[in-house]
């Protein structure tokens, strides 16, 4: 189904394609030409209510199996996302517009993902944990929660949903999901996979559409944990929903305000390199994307003329093109929020590069109906209260901050926001990055890196703002599955912790 989609493509639920309870539909446009790319039923209420049903009524069958056999339906996706790299990473590109090693690392990480999770199936769980009776036994054990509600974002329509759902499901538990509606192609081909491998029925399931069915899942009781990775306004609200909830769980890993420290000490041309990487890549609409980079007062000028020459020439163009690496933004939506944006800097920083609006020969023929926006840097006071310095743009949008003093100053410089995602940090002194490593407060810290990248082994989550869990790799464990204390007595007495008596006494 990746060169074609089956107008409108339809659920999957309990096991079956279905057109749902409406004949209302959507369509997948390319952000680079604004071609539709395919039509795709909206879900409603009423559909994720069936979704629900089916997954809690299969939960108990599925959780029978052991960790090996359900990882088995996993490794046939496995294979697929490898035999299928080529075409589904550039399915990615078309769909959500980032450029094609990017389209296709989103399926390699995809594969990581899988791989990581069934693979771990026929690891150690559990700890067995040392009681201070002798003739007793004591261990930890994880039982799956039931039911769990996913909900994923469009800048990493293959990757973050199996970042979700393949351990989620290793464990035991059954999902229902909703793709970004951005992406509804990439969730459909992700849906095909588990159909023609053969998962039981109502293990997992897919309702396509927008917020209200996002907001359905959350709000029932049926759903036991919610994994989401989005917006930080999305994510405080389902936070909000479910921490009123005895018994239900939340995973919500968000956006950020990120920034890049160079200090004095540090290599320019890691930093350079870093920076436009972390700024620009994604065209900025990466959850980790860098818009501050702090740097020293004694290598600001050499650098901001370096970054600004790099920035003016960044390639933007075609994402399927090799020769660009900025592809355009996502949608209309997107468009009108950078832009106000950086209007908002002209009259807050002072500007350095302004490429908003590309002129007609830098726009590839064909495409002029995407969305299309090239970097844009300012200078910015770091003492001053500055919206455009706090809040989360999502695009290429940068502020250059310059700082005098040690490296404490510029952490301090770094962490005045109320979000927590991700920093970098640019130094040949060992000692200032692993002051920034302990004091910075990020949930993702990088030294002599771009502020990108995760590795499906590692957490990926945030501090403040930024998240209430790491819906990802051995982190999501703890949200979908409960920890059993089992306390065995081998002796015919029975004697008690603490010096606790165990005799019971009588009148007599």
């Amino acid at each position: 189904m990746s060169q074609q989609v089956e107008e409108p493509a339809r659920h999957y639920v309990g096991g079956e394609w279905t057109g749902g309870a409406s004949e209302a539909t959507f369509e997948s446009t390319n952000p680079a030409t604004g071609e539709t790319l395919g039509a795709f039923r909206r879900g409603t209420e009423a559909d994720v209510d069936r979704a629900l049903d089916a997954a809690a009524g299969a939960f108990a069958d599925w959780r029978a199996l052991s960790y090996v056999d359900r990882a088995e339906y996993l490794w046939d996706i496995y294979h697929e996302l490898r035999d299928r790299h080529d075409e589904l990473g550039e399915v990615v590109t078309k769909e959500c517009g980032k450029e094609l090693s990017e389209g296709k690392a989103d399926v390699t990480e995809a594969w990581h993902m899988v791989e990581w999770a069934a693979g771990n199936a026929r690891h150690p769980h559990g700890d067995v944990v040392p009681s201070e009776i002798p003739g007793k036994d004591a261990a930890m054990r994880r039982k799956p929660r039931g039911v769990v509600g996913c909900i994923t974002p469009w800048n990493f329509p293959v990757a973050i949903p199996f970042w979700h759902m393949a351990v989620t499901l290793v464990e035991g538990n059954t999902v229902v999901w909703k793709p970004a509606e951005q992406t509804p192609w990439c969730g459909q081909i992700i849906a095909e996979m588990f159909a023609d491998a053969g998962i039981p029925e109502g293990v997992f399931n897919m309702v396509q559409g927008y917020g209200d069915a996002g907001a359905a899942i959350v709000d029932d009781d049926r759903v036991d944990t919610v994994l989401f990775t989005g917006s930080a306004e999305v994510g405080h609200g389902i936070a909000d929903t479910v921490g009123g909830e005895p018994g239900k769980l939340a995973a919500c890993e968000m956006g950020g305000k990120n920034g890049i420290v160079v200090t004095g000490e540090a290599d320019l041309d890691t930093a350079v390199h870093s920076a436009v990487m972390s700024s620009f890549k994604t065209t900025g609409q990466r959850c980790v994307s860098a818009e501050r980079l702090i740097v020293h007062e004694d290598v600001y000028d050499e650098f901001k003329a370096r970054f600004v020459e790099i920035a003016e020439e960044v390639a933007v163009g075609d994402p399927l093109s090799t020769d660009t690496f900025m592809g355009p933004l996502v949608d209309d939506e997107q468009i009108e929020k950078v832009r106000k944006y950086n209007e908002l800097a002209r009259e807050e920083g002072e500007v350095l590069v302004d490429r908003t609006d590309l002129p007609p020969e830098e726009i590839p023929a064909g495409h002029e109906a995407g969305h299309w926006v090239g970097p844009f840097v300012y200078e910015a006071d770091p003492e001053a209260d500055l919206r455009v310095t706090r809040e989360e743009v999502f695009g290429p949008h940068v502020a250059l901050l310059r700082y005098s003093g040690d490296v404490e100053r510029a952490i301090e410089i770094h962490d005045d926001t109320d979000y927590g995602l991700a920093g970098a940090i640019i130094s040949e002194d060992y000692r200032q990055l692993h002051r920034f490593r302990d004091d910075a407060e990020v949930g993702l810290a990088y030294g002599n890196l771009p502020c990108i990248g995760a590795e499906v082994q590692l957490p990926f989550g945030g501090v403040k703002k930024s998240g209430n869990g790491y819906p990802s790799a051995r982190e999501v464990i703890e949200a979908v599955t409960e920890r059993t204390a089992w306390t065995l007595n081998n002796s015919r007495e029975i004697q008690m912790a603490q010096g606790l008596s165990a005799d019971v006494t009588t009148r007599e």
